[in-house]
């Protein structure tokens, strides 16, 4: 029996192997992560740094493994900006979503730190090490560094292009969520003027990572997302 489908997209230097927390919890969704080019298994392909090109790719990637069953977009931070042009994109295919699952981004129009992808080295490293993205073990490693930030520069470039999406209302229910320490979580209900359905949002606890120390917690929202969305007229 084909199980109902859990899209899932990466946050900034992520990758298909990101959500392997979510693994260890149970549930009958199908988790599907994509990524982007230049990264996991596509590592020999061109990164991309372009938005549209960004959506149009994980579009094609998810159209392509549709199994007929209700599925759900679930993104985080980056993956978030990139789900509701995608969630565009499918809606305009007649194959929309459930709903939209957001994390770790309180939508677009918010942040002003528009040039962090052009930051030097150093300014860079520190941004990224305030955020909670890096480990000690890459923080440590020149080498790992070197592999790494090429991948993050061009994934902050292609959130930089947000604006794209500014304007962007889906008829697809959405939910978001964040950590309660995170930089823009009073802003959080920012994503409900990007739906023209039902809006609902969570804030568990934790910095920008905080869904790595939630996997059940999301798995939970998934869940109730999924049947509350059920319910709602939104195509």
């Amino acid at each position: 029996m084909k199980k109902k489908q859990l899209f899932l997209l990466h946050f900034a230097g992520g990758s298909i192997y990101s959500f392997e927390f979510l693994k260890s919890a149970y549930t009958d969704f199908e988790m599907i992560p994509v990524e982007l080019p230049g990264r996991g298994k596509r590592i020999k392909e061109k990164l991309l740094t372009s938005y549209k090109e960004a959506i149009q790719d994980i579009f094609s990637q998810i159209t392509a493994q549709l199994n007929g069953n209700p599925f759900i977009i679930y993104g985080h931070s980056l993956g978030s900006s990139l789900g509701l042009g995608v969630t565009d994109l499918l809606e305009k295919n007649n194959t929309p979503p459930q709903c939209l699952i957001v994390s770790g981004n309180a939508g677009p129009g918010i942040t002003s730190d528009n040039d962090r992808s052009d930051l030097d080295r150093d300014d860079f490293v520190n941004m990224l090490t305030e955020l909670g993205g890096l480990s000690d073990e890459l923080l440590q490693s020149k080498e790992l560094l070197d592999f790494v930030l090429p991948i993050l520069r061009a994934d902050f470039k292609i959130v930089e292009q947000d604006f794209f999406i500014e304007n962007t209302v889906v008829k697809s229910p959405i939910v978001a969520i964040m950590g309660n320490s995170e930089k823009y979580v009073d802003r959080i209900n920012n994503w409900k003027k990007h739906t023209a359905s039902g809006f609902n949002s969570y804030v568990l606890k934790g910095n920008h990572f905080f869904i790595l120390n939630n996997g059940d917690n999301l798995i939970k929202i998934f869940e109730t997302s999924f049947d509350e969305c059920a319910s709602l007229n939104y195509q």
